[in-house]
């Protein structure tokens, strides 16, 4: 502004004699600096501050259980059963006398072991998957109509039909999840994929007689990240809601491993009359499940150009 003030004076100071300038107008809105580093980045999205933050709560809570004043999660006390929440037992008791509040935090590493397994394992197999089927069309017809297949079975009845067919434990459960969920993953990328391979810089890598896997590799396989994030935070959350769900119908984790799903499996029964048992572990899945969606939208926003947030 100082520039343009010294301007002006300068051509007033040339102007011929009976004529008058006008005085520089004065600086109404201040000058706008944007918000650079992680701080600014965090100001201009807070879905993604909120979200992270109870992402990171969670998973504190989780590695630190052992920590937070609380008891063996399988240590039976049926004298101390059905006892409401008090300052001794914070959540109360089950119907075997066990402290619901080390049940709840121990189940924590459950849900968010599923979840994170589930969204690495689902994301990789579904891109290696996707990356093929969209840029190698021979490929696509066969790949694909595999693909339409398994999603035409809804994905809690797929991981029911394969926990059905081996033994109850967290690394099965992960494993039917993630072949429930590779299809999604899978055709997101392969549609992103046929949008990418007909841009020019893709026919002049064709071109210059670059082979087809450093094309994907160094002109496809960035540009499909961004999305293929946001979609993994998605099904980070869906696969800690179908953990719980495999556990509370007894086709998930076994008994006697502590997980949200069990542990509202086992207060059912008493519902009516001690809520607690399912409240406490629904709120904990409810916050959780929340704070993985609001950082995945969170994302959506910062890493999509037409939603960004620019100053």
């Amino acid at each position: 502004m100082s520039t343009t003030a010294d301007a002006r004076g300068m051509a007033a100071t040339t102007l011929p004699p009976g004529i008058a300038a006008a005085a520089p107008m004065p600086d109404i809105l201040p000058a706008v600096t944007p918000k650079r580093g992680f701080i600014g980045f965090l100001r201009r999205n807070p879905t993604i501050a909120l979200g992270g933050l109870l992402v990171l709560l969670m998973i504190g809570v989780a590695v630190f259980a052992p920590f937070l004043w609380t008891k063996d999660p399988t240590a039976l006390a049926p004298a101390l059963r059905t006892r409401e929440p008090s300052a001794q037992w914070w959540f109360g008791t089950d119907m075997l006398g066990r402290d619901v509040y080390s049940r709840v935090l121990y189940g924590t590493r459950v849900s968010l072991t599923v979840g994170f397994s589930v969204a690495i394992c689902a994301s990789a197999i579904g891109l290696t998957i996707g990356l093929i089927s969209g840029f190698i069309r021979v490929a696509d017809a066969v790949i694909m109509r595999i693909m339409d297949g398994m999603m035409s079975i809804p994905s809690i009845l797929l991981a029911i039909a394969l926990m059905a067919l081996t033994r109850g434990s967290v690394g099965n459960v992960i494993l039917a999840i993630t072949v429930a969920e590779i299809p999604r993953v899978s055709r997101l990328v392969r549609g992103v994929v046929l949008s990418l391979r007909e841009q020019p810089y893709v026919d002049a890598a064709v071109a210059a007689g670059t082979r087809t896997p450093m094309i994907i590799l160094r002109h496809i396989l960035p540009n499909t990240l961004a999305p293929l994030t946001v979609q993994a935070t998605y099904i980070c959350a869906s696969a800690m809601i179908t953990e719980a769900i495999l556990s509370f119908i007894g086709a998930g984790t076994p008994p006697i491993i502590p997980s949200w799903g069990n542990i509202m499996a086992e207060g059912r029964a008493l519902w009516q009359v001690k809520p607690y048992i399912v409240f406490f572990p629904a709120l904990f899945l409810s916050i959780t499940v929340l704070a993985v969606n609001l950082l995945g939208d969170g994302l959506r926003d910062a890493l999509d150009p037409r939603m960004a947030k620019r100053l």
